[in-house]
């Protein structure tokens, strides 16, 4: 596996998105912003997000998941939890992966693994790919506040997110990416200890500074 410090490096300039739901689109929006080329798919076909990236402009195009697995040198994958095992393997072998993925039983079904926290979503994904540098991000923040609420590094109470992966160059990305978008972070540790950030947790869906952030997590009971 690639060091995906040296892959997210300064020639960097693609991202694809596996989904695009509301956190999809977002992404998609704050990655051009930023000024990097996107390519976008999902579930129903390119054709169905003509209108979309053409709102993005010329930095986006659509194109099939295994396009957008290929085309990224950093991927996002942004699905129902209960698609994860339709995300190509091949394409995404030695890359950075940010997964935003949540589950919820009433639209994913029952999972047993999870039910009896014997796992985690992030590391059901990383077991998916396992080629892949898999990431936790992005995951416990709504869609509409990922454009709204970031700020530049050292604004009082900036916002902080959580992050997670086996590798410390992923945690960096992570990092990266967090900056960018206008957030801090904290870095929970392994894959194994993101469920400190899923649903039902303290810090789950709230806006936070980095030490209110940390405190939650620390609360967090699984």
């Amino acid at each position: 596996m690639r060091s995906a410090a040296r892959q997210f490096g300064t020639s960097m300039t693609t991202v694809g998105i596996i989904g695009a739901g509301h956190i999809g689109q977002a992404l998609a929006q704050g990655f051009v912003n930023n000024g990097y080329d996107v390519v976008i798919a999902n579930s129903r076909g390119p054709e169905t997000l003509a209108d979309f990236v053409a709102e993005l402009g010329d930095k986006a195009r659509a194109a099939t998941a295994h396009d957008a697995a290929e085309a990224g040198e950093l991927v996002v994958v942004t699905v129902p939890l209960k698609a994860y095992r339709e995300i190509p393997v091949a394409p995404l072998r030695g890359k950075t992966v940010l997964d935003t993925n949540n589950y919820y039983w009433e639209r994913d079904g029952r999972i047993a693994a999870l039910d009896d926290k014997r796992t985690t979503t992030a590391q059901m994904l990383q077991e998916h790919l396992p080629g892949s540098t898999v990431v936790k991000a992005f995951n416990h923040i709504v869609a509409a506040e990922i454009l709204t609420t970031g700020s530049p590094a050292g604004t009082p109470g900036r916002r902080a997110l959580a992050t997670a992966s086996d590798s410390p160059e992923g945690i960096e990305v992570a990092t990266r990416i967090y900056d960018e978008f206008g957030f801090d972070t904290v870095a929970i540790g392994p894959l194994a200890d993101s469920w400190r950030i899923e649903r039902d947790t303290p810090g789950y869906g709230i806006r936070q500074t980095r030490e209110e952030l940390e405190q939650n997590l620390a609360r967090a009971e699984r």
